[in-house]
């Protein structure tokens, strides 16, 4: 009977000690060097630049209260008709998610260049946000976001912006168009992706929206050094 009791306590704790090593905490003192180590390990160079995922790894790390251990990158510096959906899961270092998405029809044809905050802007909000619960509405399975900067993206709610998936963000759309359609300011994501990446993001974990902007670049609190 003790003997009994003793592995079940054994296994008990093997399986406890398994949980917390697959979990992840922030550094206590963040330094340059951990931020090139997870880079590196991640395996993500040919993907994500290092600026851009250092940018992403710093303002992650000050955003409070999120889920920890997850970080997605959206890079509207590229075009549309490749992929810059990024998810990255830091306790393992690895990507688990590459894909293709839509940006906000004023934000520009192919590559995204004007950014907005505004109410019926239909152009795209940069910056650092946080998912939050998810819903089915017109465009099917989605995820609501909140975004985390006064002027820049503080009024995605409002303006409904959130992630779900549209036949137009398809890799089919871009061989008959050339590239992928456009939202009205949603990052959507291809159909046969979207839910998985949904449930796997939802719950408050980070996303970085990055594109080619010089003022979010001077004013945002989340990516200075």
């Amino acid at each position: 009977m003790l003997r009994k009791i003793f592995l079940i306590l054994l296994l008990g704790f093997l399986f406890m000690g398994n949980l917390r090593a697959s979990g992840y905490r922030d550094p206590e003192n963040l330094t340059e060097g951990y931020v090139q180590e997870l880079y590196e390990k991640l395996r993500v160079q040919d993907k994500i630049p290092y600026v851009v995922f250092r940018r992403g790894y710093y303002g992650y790390y000050r955003t409070p209260g999120k889920r920890a251990g997850i970080l997605t990158i959206i890079d509207y510096t590229k075009p549309s008709n490749e992929p810059r959906f990024y998810v990255l899961d830091l306790a393992g270092k690895r990507l688990v998610w590459e894909s293709y998405v839509s940006h906000g029809k004023n934000s520009g044809l192919i590559v995204p260049v004007i950014f907005s905050n505004n109410r019926n802007s239909y152009q795209s909000s940069l910056g650092f946000y946080k998912t939050l619960d998810t819903y089915r509405g017109d465009y099917g399975y989605s995820l609501r976001l909140q975004g985390l900067e006064e002027g820049f993206n503080s009024n995605v709610l409002p303006r409904k912006i959130v992630i779900h998936g549209a036949e137009y963000s398809d890799p089919s759309f871009i061989k008959d168009h050339g590239f992928l359609g456009r939202t009205n300011g949603c990052p959507a994501l291809p159909p046969s992706v979207s839910s998985d990446i949904i449930d796997y993001i939802k719950g408050g974990t980070v996303i970085y929206v990055v594109g080619n902007d010089n003022r979010y670049l001077e004013r945002s609190a989340y990516v200075r050094f």
